[in-house]
Parts: C-alpha cells; structure tokens; sequence
C-alpha cells in the first residue's frame, strides 16, 4: 500500500538463460508495462512487470546496478539479488532514453537514502558507545566509597535505572555486532554475485559482439545477393532485348523473303518476254529477205518500184523502231537483273550477320 509508481513504459522483457549465461529467454510474448515503484515506508526503489497474472520482474534497485546500452532499442541491468540479467527491447530509441534517465535517477536517490541510513547507524552505535564508557566509571566510582555490602545499603533509584539502561546498551551493542557480522557475510555474498553478474555482463557484450560481427556478415551477404539479382535481372534484361531484335529480324527477313519472291516474279515475266526476241529477230530476218527479194525483183517490176519502195520504207522504219525497243527492253533488263543480284547479295549478307 505504501508503494506508488513513478514511471511506465511498454518494452519487451528477456532474461537472461541461467544455464548459458549468454543467450536471451523471452519473459513475455508481447510488449507489457514496466513500471518504476517508489516504497514510502523502506524508502526503496523497485522495477516491476506484471505479465497477466504472472510477476516477471521484481528488481529492488541498489546504488551498485548499472542499466545498460546495447544498442539502439535495447538496455539491460543485473539483479545480483535475484541473480539474474535482465533486458528490455523498446520499440523506439527516445523510450530507451527515458528509461535510462530514469534508471539513473532512481539509483542516484538510492544511494542517498543508503547514506542517509548509514549516517544514522553511525549516529546510534556511536551513542552508544559513549553510554557504555560512561557507566564503568559509574561503578568505580561507587565501589571506591566502601565494601559491596556498603555500597548495596547505598544504591538508589538513580543508579538502579543507570545499570538497566547499561545493560540495555550492552545488549544494543551485542545485536550491532551480530548485525555487522551479518552485514559482512551479506555483502561478501553480494559481492561473489556481483562478480558472477560481472562475468555474465561481461560474457553477453561478448556475445553481442559476436551478434553484430554474424549481423554485419548477414548484411554483407545480403548486399552480395541483392547485387547479383541486379545482375541477373540485367543479364534477363537483355535476353529480352535480344530476342525482340530477333524477332523484328525474323520479321524483316520474311519480309525481304516476300520481295524476293515478287522480284522472282518478275524476272520470270521479263524471262518469258526475253522469250520473244529471236522471233522479232527472224521478222526482221524474213523482212530484210523480203526487202533484198524485192530488190531483186525490183529490176523485172518496175511498175512496182513506187509501192515496194513505199513498202520498203515502212518495212525500214518499223524495223528502226523495233530495235529501239528492242534495245530499251535490254537496257531495262539488264537494269533489273543487277537490281536483283544487289539485293540478293544484301539480303545474304543481312542473313549471315542475324
């Protein structure tokens, strides 16, 4: 009742494994309240965390404890009394913060209230001590008057509470002794727990050491991957590039492929027109045999030299203007059949470069 908290905040709790003393157990599942107490009555300071029905931290916070960092989200302390490491996972840095402020305040009030108890003690065994060497002079001062009988005959009231409360301050003394003893033995077993607490500390900083050389590992070799995805996705990058220039390659050939075709057609045609010109020639042959024919008969028919002459021209023209033809359909040809061989060589040079 005479306790009232100070302080809360939700953190993940861990413990630390009592067999390993290096590894982190989970106290709780989830983040729950840690709240600081303050005890009116022993003037004592506690960290305590209720996990449902279950008490998952009870830690009396002693001017000895250190709360410490061990990185950005995470603290831990050790509780040489319950012998055991405690930790806790914040969700942010700015609450590690304040809980480490707090924890350091509250150890420094601690402390006060230890000297403050301390003094006291000092105070009161110093009291004492001053009644103890007081009352021995009382009673040699009393036995110097006279024999025990005497000096029974004269003791009064006064000197019969003097001897109580000498008696009560030996007593006093006695128990402070036991007390010191006591003391003593306590704090020689806080010290051996603090010294295994010590090694535990000192063996989990190791072990968080080793976490962030395995994490700074883990990270590398992530980084190492996540590079050779970038290269992989390039390299499929480009596959993908180049079968879309293969298949507009495809697709020019086939189109090439087409005009080679037509171009095929069309040489057939000048082919089968090519075909013609021996039977123009013998035209020309038989009229040129007309035309000598002619001539010969010309000396025996000269009423007919008029008209055969007529026929002659006619025959001559016709004949000129056949051959002009006949030249440029060769010219055209032959034109034609060049285009075609280029556009044979380039469509084979196009094939042996795809």
């Amino acid at each position: 009742m005479g306790e009232q908290p100070i302080f809360t905040t939700r953190a993940h709790v861990f413990q630390i494994d009592p067999s390993t003393k290096k590894n982190w157990v989970p106290a709780s599942k989830q983040a729950v309240t840690v709240s600081y107490f303050y005890d009116v009555t022993r003037n004592s300071y506690r960290i305590i965390s209720v996990d449902g029905a279950k008490v998952i931290i009870n830690s009396t916070i002693t001017p000895n404890m250190t709360f410490t960092k061990t990185s950005q989200k995470f603290g831990q302390w050790a509780d040489s009394r319950a012998n055991t490491v405690f930790g806790l996972g914040f969700s942010s840095e700015q609450q590690l913060t304040k809980f480490a402020e707090k924890f350091q305040e509250v150890k420094e009030a601690a402390r006060l209230a230890r000297d403050k108890s301390q003094e006291k003690t000092e105070t009161s065994s110093n009291h004492s001590q001053e009644s103890g060497c007081e009352s021995p002079s009382s009673t040699q001062a009393s036995s110097v008057n006279g024999t025990d009988d005497e000096k029974a005959s004269h003791v009064g009231p006064a000197d019969t509470h003097l001897k109580s409360e000498n008696d009560k301050l030996k007593i006093a003394l006695t128990q402070s002794a036991a007390n010191v003893k006591k003391w003593e033995v306590e704090l020689q077993t806080l010290r051996e727990s603090n010294a295994r607490l010590t090694a535990a500390l000192q063996e989990s900083a190791a072990s968080v050491e080793q976490w962030k050389r395995q994490f700074s590992l883990c990270r590398e070799e992530n980084d190492r991957l996540r590079n050779k995805i970038d290269e992989l996705e390039e390299q499929c990058s480009e596959i993908n590039r180049e079968k879309e220039r293969n298949t507009q390659l495809k697709q020019r050939i086939e189109e090439l492929e087409s005009e080679v075709r037509e171009k095929e057609t069309e040489l057939n045609d000048l082919r089968k027109q090519s075909e013609i010109i021996p039977q123009l020639m013998s035209e020309c042959e038989y009229v040129s045999e007309k035309l000598e024919a002619a001539e010969r008969d010309n000396q025996n028919l000269e009423g007919k030299v008029r008209s055969l002459k007529t026929d002659i021209e006619e025959s001559k023209y016709r004949q000129r203007h056949l051959k002009v033809e006949l030249k440029s359909f060769l010219e055209v040809l032959d034109a034609k059949i060049d285009g075609l061989h280029d556009f044979r060589r380039g469509l084979s040079k196009l094939g042996a470069d795809s």
